[in-house]
């Protein structure tokens, strides 16, 4: 028999463990009797593909489980999608729209009485490929319409599993976390994840710090957050000690910035475990429960990824933990294909088979990567000078005066790229902070990797998942 991707859900032993999204709790016997339901329903329906309003609630979890379990594709639409980009996601998928309240009692409404009469449903469940698909996520469309993303059942078990390796995840971790339920972070990794290794689940709903802090004295062990909760979190110090009892805090997303990993190391007592990927790769590097955690650093591979980081030539460029280049991976963790693109999908491969990350990376010597950020905003090639945006972003947060900050490359007929820092001041900004901030770079970096221009904003502009939106600013 295939080995099912969501096993921990399917272990008797495990019938007790509970998951809770937002107000609604159920137990794993009564999560899987109304996934059941659903999966039956789908059966009915010959589905093959559907999409789903992705809100963060326990309908969504039923319905991604019950379509998991039914070997039905799912498209998690965007909670805050646009008219637009809801119908791109529709027609482009040619995926059928999943109601919030499922056929024959397939819904989440009274689930939890339905499963407390009923036991776990008579359904027999299919036994499907893991060559199956299991989503289609669609990108940002930061470069374009976003475009559908296939991810097998092989790849998120692969990725799952190689994440319990990396942070020591097992039955007895509770993961808490606030995030989306339409992209890798939240919905893969932070509902498939404990389903997978039979582990409980709160999602807190709305992730303030104080939600944060009731989920570890309710027993929570793992946290996944990004950046921009961190960093409130930190804010309220009072939240964030109450996270001292967690085992392990783990950051993704975007890079989290210095002065947060040490706000949270003093507060919680933990360092934090930062981890890369994107939504065609799933995670590929990752900081160990076991290793050397470093700000700024994302890790090391996970179990059968392979990563490489090549010049504008293609060829390698040194381990030596400055040298910058595209970083490229490949490994089983990896996409089947943009939905109806074969030629963006022959793109994003080298001829030898490596995926094209677009991202800019160095590797140190004992194989710790840094993102420095996207090729294509995050690269700014200056005076002859390749200069990682990131590395400047980090000392300038180090200034007490700046709350955030984001280092562009503006159009210079003289340099080709000039040095642009946006600052959003952590109070009203005295007339010499802008030369503080260009002489503290000066002090720790390269002279010409100094911002020729600061420019001060009230905020930064910020997808859903908190990453800043460079394009904007240029």
């Amino acid at each position: 028999m295939t080995e099912p991707l969501l096993r921990g859900l399917l272990d008797p032993t495990r019938a007790d463990a509970l998951v809770q999204v937002a107000d609604t709790t159920l137990s794993y016997a009564a999560l899987l009797t109304s996934a059941t339901a659903v999966a039956e329903a789908m059966a009915r329906e010959s589905l093959s593909r559907i999409a789903i309003d992705a809100t963060p609630t326990m309908d969504t979890v039923i319905s991604v489980v019950g379509a998991i379990l039914a070997g039905v594709e799912v498209v998690p639409i965007p909670a805050d999608a646009g008219p637009g980009e809801r119908a791109h996601i529709l027609n482009d998928s040619g995926a059928d729209l999943w109601p919030a309240t499922a056929p024959n009692g397939g819904a989440t409404e009274g689930a939890a009485e339905r499963a407390a009469e009923s036991g776990r449903a008579a359904y027999r469940l299919p036994e499907v490929s893991p060559d199956a698909g299991a989503f289609v996520l669609y990108t940002s469309g930061t470069t374009g319409l976003p475009k559908g993303v296939r991810l097998s059942r092989r790849a998120v078990a692969a990725g799952l599993d190689a994440l319990a390796d990396a942070w020591a995840w097992t039955a007895d971790d509770v993961l808490a976390h606030g995030l989306p339920l339409f992209h890798v972070h939240g919905l893969v990794l932070g509902v498939l994840g404990p389903l997978r290794i039979g582990g409980g689940l709160r999602h807190v709903g709305r992730p303030t710090p104080s939600a944060y802090a009731a989920a570890a004295h309710a027993g929570a062990t793992m946290f996944f957050a990004v950046p921009t909760i961190w960093s409130r979190v930190v804010a309220e110090p009072e939240s964030a000690r109450a996270l001292r009892s967690a085992r392990l805090l783990v950051s993704g997303s975007a890079a989290l910035p210095v002065p947060v990993f040490e706000g949270l190391r003093e507060l919680t007592g933990h360092e934090v475990c930062e981890r890369y990927g994107m939504t065609e790769t799933l995670i590929t590097v990752a900081t160990r429960a076991d290793g050397v955690r470093r700000a700024g650093c994302v890790g090391v591979p996970v179990a059968g990824v392979k990563t490489r980081v090549v010049d504008d030539d293609g060829a390698p460029v040194p381990a030596d933990g400055t040298s910058l280049g595209e970083l490229q991976v490949c490994g089983p963790t990896l996409f089947d294909g943009y939905l109806g693109l074969p030629e963006a999908t022959a793109a994003a491969f080298t001829a030898d088979g490596w995926f094209r990350t677009g991202d800019v990376a160095t590797i140190a010597a004992d194989g710790t990567h840094r993102i420095v950020g996207r090729a294509s905003v995050d690269l700014i090639k200056s005076g002859g000078y390749r200069i990682g945006a990131g590395e400047i972003e980090s000392v300038l947060l180090g200034h007490p005066a700046v709350a955030e900050c984001a280092v562009i490359g503006v159009p210079d007929d003289d340099l080709g790229q000039r040095i642009v820092a946006v600052v959003v001041p952590a109070g009203p900004a005295p007339d010499e902070l802008a030369t503080e901030l260009i002489d503290l770079v000066v002090a720790q970096l390269s002279v010409h990797k100094r911002p020729r221009e600061v420019r001060f904003v009230a905020a930064l502009p910020r997808n859903e998942m908190g990453k800043v939106q460079k394009t904007r600013l240029t």
